[in-house]
């Protein structure tokens, strides 16, 4: 399967929630897409079923495919801590993930494409790579010639750089991965535990 690039309400309403963030779409018809729309009756899901969903939504969360998913699950295994909390790390450790939490660009999609696009610079090297692992006391900013495209200067104004392990400077375009998140202070309403648990049959 291809990377998605459909609607992202869709795949809101699949989830109950809005996993891309605000949503006018998804706030006028939060019920799963289909058919028979809201009347239709569902049936209690399957452990099996709640499980997948929760793998599912993190993977469109993050825009991560199958085989790097379950390739960030093996790093995660093999690593010390809570199995979970660390995949979640990992996620959320990612370049195109940091450059979204710094308010550089307005969504994950955005962020990567900026990424792929050669705006961003981590310790003054250029990176395109979208899943490029940041560690800590890394700094990532924009590019000298891009620090003037629209699209950037229209997102930092709408952002409040609220992430607590990370630090922002207006006036250079410039941000620190001071650290690697708690899960608390991960946002994301993902029950990280069916991930493990369907990995682990």
């Amino acid at each position: 399967m291809a990377r998605y690039t459909g609607p992202t309400t869709k795949i809101a309403r699949k989830f109950g929630e809005a996993i891309y963030g605000a949503d006018k779409s998804f706030e006028k018809r939060n019920f799963p897409p289909g058919q028979h729309g809201n009347n239709r009756r569902r049936g209690k899901k399957s452990e099996y079923a709640v499980q997948l969903q929760e793998k599912q939504k993190a993977k469109y969360t993050y825009g991560i495919l199958e085989r790097q998913f379950r390739g960030l699950f093996k790093k995660a295994s093999a690593s010390r801590g809570i199995t979970g909390e660390v995949l979640l790390q990992l996620c959320e450790s990612r370049l195109d993930n940091v450059v979204f939490r710094l308010g550089i660009a307005p969504t994950r999609r955005g962020a990567r494409q900026l990424v792929s696009h050669r705006h961003i610079t981590v310790n003054g090297e250029l990176v395109n790579i979208p899943s490029y692992a940041l560690k800590a006391g890394d700094v990532i900013a924009v590019r000298e010639k891009s620090k003037s495209l629209e699209a950037v200067e229209r997102s930092l104004a709408n952002s409040s750089h609220a992430s607590e392990w990370l630090t922002w400077n207006d006036d250079t375009l410039q941000g620190t991965f001071v650290s690697v998140p708690e899960r608390l202070q991960i946002p994301e309403n993902i029950n990280e535990q069916f991930i493990v648990e369907l990995y682990s049959k």
